[in-house]
């Protein structure tokens, strides 16, 4: 085996044996890779504090290309202190974790950069669930769903687009509304955005509350009609929402 060296995001964990881990790391060159860090449950392991989800590095391993390969070290870029330490960023981010290893067992595609850009910006404190809902739209075009959010879903105008629907797979315009709920005008114009913004380059997240819901209704209720994916973070988000609402 050779020496490898490449950026990564550790998406989950799994313990093995009494004292190491397999790590599932997404990549910048490799896509997912399966990569063992021995012996890195005990206390004094050099590898200890780098070796749980939620790390970006540069990952140093002995490179496999068809089966796991095996830790030497890791330069932390950025161990996601802040976002470690709130319950609403660690729940989002956890999310995005588990949203990211379903979609990349299921495409060839790199999103590499787009999954590192919203774990930073929900670390720098930005809203985390308008960056959820921008990733989650995103990851709906890898996935082989995304909705129509150009025009109408149904006769394919782009004028007089009145609201969103899941069953009817994105915009609705006046012509072919039937008793679809209304969303908000700047709610159709959002999520346009959200598809399209660069999350690099975000310097401001000016979302109201009601916008905010209707994109997130609108996206959980086509994940579950479109995609099979069933996340328990995703439960947990929802769970945390209620308590606050109360």
């Amino acid at each position: 085996m050779k020496i490898e060296s490449f950026e990564g995001i550790v998406l989950s964990e799994t313990n093995y044996s009494e004292s190491s881990k397999i790590l599932n790391v997404l990549t910048s060159e490799y896509g997912l890779i399966g990569i063992m860090s021995k012996g890195c449950r005990n206390l004094k392991s050099k590898l200890r504090g780098v070796s749980r989800k939620l790390v970006y590095g540069t990952f140093h391993v002995y490179y496999k290309e068809n089966g796991l390969s095996t830790l030497i070290g890791v330069d932390l870029i950025n161990s996601f202190s802040k976002t470690m330490m709130d319950l609403e960023r660690i729940s989002y981010a956890s999310f995005i974790l588990d949203l990211s290893l379903q979609v990349v067992r299921q495409s060839d595609e790199d999103f590499f950069s787009l999954v590192k850009d919203v774990l930073l910006k929900i670390e720098e404190g930005f809203n985390p669930l308008v960056l959820t809902n921008i990733f989650e739209i995103k990851m709906l075009d890898y996935l082989g769903v995304r909705p129509s959010i150009d025009c109408c879903s149904l006769c394919g105008t782009d004028k007089d687009i009145v609201t969103l629907s899941s069953h009817k797979g994105g915009y609705v315009c006046r012509s072919c509304f039937t008793n679809e709920g209304l969303v908000s005008d700047k709610t159709i114009k959002m999520i346009r955005l959200y598809y399209y913004v660069e999350v690099s380059n975000i310097s401001k997240l000016d979302v109201s509350s009601e916008v905010s819901r209707e994109i997130n209704s609108f996206l959980d209720d086509y994940y579950e009609r479109y995609t099979g994916l069933y996340l328990k973070s995703k439960d947990f988000i929802k769970k945390i929402n209620q308590l606050e609402q109360k």
